[in-house]
């Protein structure tokens, strides 16, 4: 490790002085020596002494190519020489429809309309306010379905909507005076089955239980959310062959909405594009970010259904208008970055190299 210098020592102290970390206990920060990041190349990141550190976090899970990626760089560099952000709100922009009709042509199902947001969390909000008000305006207004549905240990982000189809206590539990009420279903986590069943003999008894909830309490119910196949914060619980598939019945049978978080799973991260994917689920909301820009800039994408944009067409003195928005949504920089990481996905086969890899890392785990 290099010596500490000039600059390390300032940006330290106006760190300590300034900055409020997430999920940090800023007494114990305080108490050590930060690493300050200066510059990155590939998978590197550089400190302010020459330190090189892998990111083996990928920039929490959204780094998809590496850092200083020419391709992405050069995109970006691009679309600020055009313009770097004009609002969506009474105008359109360029890259984001050009992404917007990429990301439709690769999803799963009939997902055919993109919202944008400009985070995980707000793409998550977005979902939940969508699910909610289908139900008072589609061709059977069912205005009693109210109700969200979520997995236990789930994390869907840290604003309100999100945090209260959350289930993870240490991050949540001081909140619930401000949430509103969700209904939680066991996590399918075989490791250690909330159940006490035997994952070899249970004939998946966590999902007979969501089954169940729904079976009980669908006129109620406006959505199941879920992250598909593995709930990352919860930790990296991996839910067993067939679950997704069975819940996505069970939603389908009891006219529930399905919403599939993909904030950490999509954009290849389970060896497809999309978890859900895996299992031939269509959900009706399918919600993106994190790799979405390749990892360089903020963007978040709701994605829906035509049979759901439809209840929200109508005369502006109907007020079925979604009344949602925010300021950066599809910004242009992002959504450049985005379109060049999805030529870089192509090109370099991708989704291959992470089947090749995949093997590799189990024959040598074997």
């Amino acid at each position: 490790m290099s010596e500490p210098n000039d600059l390390s020592a300032r940006l330290r102290r106006a760190d300590k002085a300034h900055l409020w970390h997430p999920f940090t206990q800023m007494a114990e920060w305080a108490a050590g020596d930060p690493v300050v990041i200066v510059s990155a190349d590939r998978e590197f990141l550089i400190d302010t002494e020459g330190n090189r550190y892998i990111d083996g976090t990928s920039s929490l899970w959204c780094n998809l190519h590496g850092h200083r990626r020419v391709e992405l760089d050069d995109a970006v560099r691009a679309q600020l020489g055009r313009v770097a952000h004009s609002t969506l709100l009474g105008l359109a922009s360029a890259p984001s429809i050009d992404l917007a009709e990429r990301l439709v042509a690769m999803a799963p199902g009939d997902l055919t309309r993109v919202f944008y947001s400009d985070s995980g969390a707000t793409a998550v909000e977005v979902a939940l306010k969508m699910a909610f008000q289908f139900w008072r305006q589609c061709g059977r207004p069912r205005p009693a379905k109210t109700t969200f549905v979520c997995l236990d240990l789930a994390y869907h982000g840290d604003t309100l909507g999100a945090v209260s189809v959350g289930g993870i206590d240490l991050f949540h539990a001081i909140y619930r005076p401000l949430l509103f009420e969700a209904v939680r279903a066991p996590a399918p986590y075989c490791y250690r089955c909330p159940l006490k069943a035997d994952p070899e003999t249970c004939g998946m008894a966590c999902a007979a239980a969501m089954e169940a909830i729904l079976a009980a309490r669908g006129d109620e119910v406006a959505a199941v959310i879920l992250e598909p196949l593995v709930q990352g914060a919860g930790g990296m619980i991996t839910h067993p062959e067939g679950y997704l598939a069975r819940v996505a019945d069970a939603c389908r049978a009891h006219d529930v909405l399905l919403i599939c978080d993909e904030v950490a799973t999509g954009f290849g991260r389970t060896g497809r594009m999309f978890a859900c994917e895996h299992e031939g689920v269509r959900p009706d909301l399918l919600c993106l970010a994190k790799g979405i820009s390749g990892g360089y800039l903020p963007l978040g994408a709701t994605l829906a259904t035509e049979r759901l944009y439809e209840a929200f067409l109508g005369r502006h003195g109907e007020f079925r208008t979604f009344f949602h928005g925010h300021t950066y949504t599809g910004n242009a920089l992002a959504c450049a970055a985005g379109l060049a990481s999805l030529d870089v996905f192509e090109k370099d086969g991708v989704l291959e190299r992470i089947g090749e890899l995949e093997a590799a890392l189990a024959a040598a785990l074997a």
